[in-house]
C-alpha cells in the first residue's frame, strides 16, 4: 500500500493573457473547478495506475457524500480523512498566463488541522504538500518515505527539513523548489543529493533529471500537445510511485512518471486524464520502448 499524505482540495483553474504588475489588473480568460490537491491527485493517478493507495488527508465536513468522494471512492483510493466541523475543504486558484506559467494561491481550509493531528506510521508513505511539522512526524515514524515539498517549500524550516531528509529514501522537487531547499538549508545541491539515495528535479519543458546513487540520468519529455500544466508534476510523482511500487527501478520509474505526466496536460484539470497502466504502457513504448520486467514489488 502506497500512502500519501496531504491535501485534498477543490481547484479553480483559471487563465489569463498575462500577469498584472503589482496594483494593476487583467481579465480572467476561463474559469473551470476540478478536483485537486496535490497528495488527492498523486493517490488518484496511483489507484488509476492500478497501485493500491490511501490518502491521509483533512477535509471539511461538506466533502461527506460529494462526487468528489464519490470519484475517489471509484478509482480505489482507501480514505484516511481528519474530517473537521467548521471548515471547508481547501481551495487552490491557480491562474495559467498565455505563456504558460501559473501562480497559485491556496486556501488551507481544514488543512489547518494537520499540525494538532498525531501522526501514524506507515510503511510506504509519499509525503507532498502538507504541514510541514506534520511531515516531519510522519518522517519520523515511516519505514519507507518519500517527499514531494511543492508549493508548501517556503513554509518549512530549516531543522523540519533537516528531520525529513534524514528519514527520506526519495527527494522530488522541481527546479524552484529545489532552489528553495537550498536556501533553506544553506547548502549546495551536492549537500542535499549525497544525503538522498534517489532525487528527481523536474525541469518543466526540460524534462527530468534523476540522481541514483551518485549517478545521473536525464528523462525528456514525452511530446503532446498540452492544454494545461496544472497537475504535471503530481501525474509524475504518481506515475513514479506506482511503477517504483511494483519493483521497477528508479530510472524505469522516471520514465513511467514522464509519460503519466503527458496524458494529464492533454486536459485542464489535475484528474481528468489519468491513464490506466495499459495506456500508459501503450504511450510509454512509443517513446522508451518496452517497458522493462519488475524486479519485485516494493513494500
Amino acid at each position: 500500500m502506497i500512502h500519501v499524505v496531504g491535501h485534498t482540495a477543490i481547484d479553480h483553474i483559471l487563465r489569463v493573457p498575462r500577469f498584472p504588475d503589482r496594483n494593476g489588473s487583467t481579465y480572467v480568460s476561463g474559469h473551470e473547478v476540478f478536483f485537486g490537491g496535490g497528495a488527492a491527485n498523486i493517490a488518484a493517478g496511483i489507484a488509476k495506475l492500478g497501485a493500491p493507495a490511501t490518502l491521509v488527508s483533512a477535509v471539511g465536513e461538506e466533502f461527506a457524500g460529494s462526487d468528489y468522494e464519490r470519484w475517489l471512492s471509484g478509482l480505489g483510493v482507501v480514505p484516511q480523512f481528519f474530517v473537521v466541523h467548521g471548515k471547508h475543504t481547501p481551495t487552490a486558484f491557480v491562474f495559467t498566463d498565455d505563456a504558460g506559467d501559473q501562480v497559485t494561491y491556496f486556501e488551507w481550509g481544514a488543512s489547518e488541522t494537520f499540525h494538532t493531528r498525531d501522526a501514524p506510521a506507515l510503511d510506504f508513505v509519499h509525503l507532498a504538500t502538507a504541514d510541514p511539522e506534520f511531515n516531519a512526524r510522519v518522517a519520523e515514524k515511516g519505514r519507507f518515505v518519500s517527499f514531494d515539498p511543492g508549493q508548501d517549500v517556503i513554509w518549512y524550516s530549516a531543522e523540519q527539513i533537516r528531520r525529513i531528509l534524514a528519514r527520506i529514501r526519495i527527494l522530488f522537487a522541481n527546479r524552484h523548489e529545489m532552489d528553495h531547499l537550498t536556501r533553506i538549508l544553506g547548502v549546495e545541491k551536492e549537500a542535499i543529493l549525497a544525503q538522498v539515495p534517489i532525487v528527481v528535479v523536474t525541469m518543466d519543458t526540460g524534462g527530468s533529471v534523476l540522481y541514483d546513487e551518485g549517478r545521473e540520468h536525464r528523462i525528456p519529455i514525452v511530446p503532446v500537445e498540452a492544454v494545461d500544466p496544472t497537475g504535471a508534476g503530481d501525474a509524475y510523482r504518481a506515475g513514479f510511485l506506482a511503477a517504483y511500487h511494483r519493483g521497477h527501478s528508479p530510472l524505469t520509474a522516471c520514465r513511467v512518471g514522464a509519460t503519466t505526466a503527458s496524458f494529464a496536460v492533454e486536459k485542464a484539470g489535475c484528474q481528468t486524464n489519468l491513464p490506466d497502466w495499459s495506456r500508459m504502457t501503450a504511450r510509454y513504448w512509443t517513446h522508451f520502448g518496452d517497458l522493462p520486467e519488475p524486479k519485485g514489488r516494493k513494500a
